[in-house]
């Protein structure tokens, strides 16, 4: 049996927003349903194809009950710093971004945010996969990235 990290009753905070996977009622699938940052509390804990743990969120200001995997939450009272950009984002290069002299990323070139980094040095940095540089992965600032378009 696996171990729940929480227990019915404690608040948690969402690490990603979360959108319906077509397990929601009365929204359609990829809807927008709950933002990160966002507080709830530990209602049900489940199983997910035997080998996942799934926590059903009250989340009481969004009044929605949501199922998120652990990976997804943090406890409430954990540190907890707020990021423009998430996991599968497309973003933009605002500027041109260079790695020992040689250019590698125009401005205005359109990459995805494979992991968000809240604990750098610097600031909320990303991992960023750049469609021009195949297989290469780079750390990037927030400041030097704006939004390609939004959804909500």
């Amino acid at each position: 049996m696996m171990n729940a990290k929480w227990e019915y009753g404690e608040a948690v905070r969402l690490t990603r927003n979360v959108r319906n996977d077509g397990t929601y009622p009365g929204l359609d699938p990829g809807d927008f349903l709950v933002r990160r940052g966002s507080i709830g509390y530990v209602v049900d804990v489940g199983t997910f194809l035997q080998d996942q743990i799934i926590y059903s969120v009250n989340f009481l200001e969004e009044g929605k009950i949501v199922g998120c995997r652990e990976e997804e939450l943090i406890g409430a009272d954990d540190p907890w710093t707020p990021s423009r950009f998430e996991f599968r984002e497309k973003v933009v290069a605002a500027k041109g971004l260079s790695v020992g002299g040689n250019v590698l990323v125009e401005p205005g070139s359109v990459g995805e945010v494979i992991k968000v980094i809240r604990d750098a040095a610097a600031g909320v940095a990303y991992h960023i996969h750049f469609d021009r540089l195949p297989g290469r992965v780079l750390q990037i600032p927030e400041a030097l990235l704006e939004p390609v378009a939004t959804r909500e």
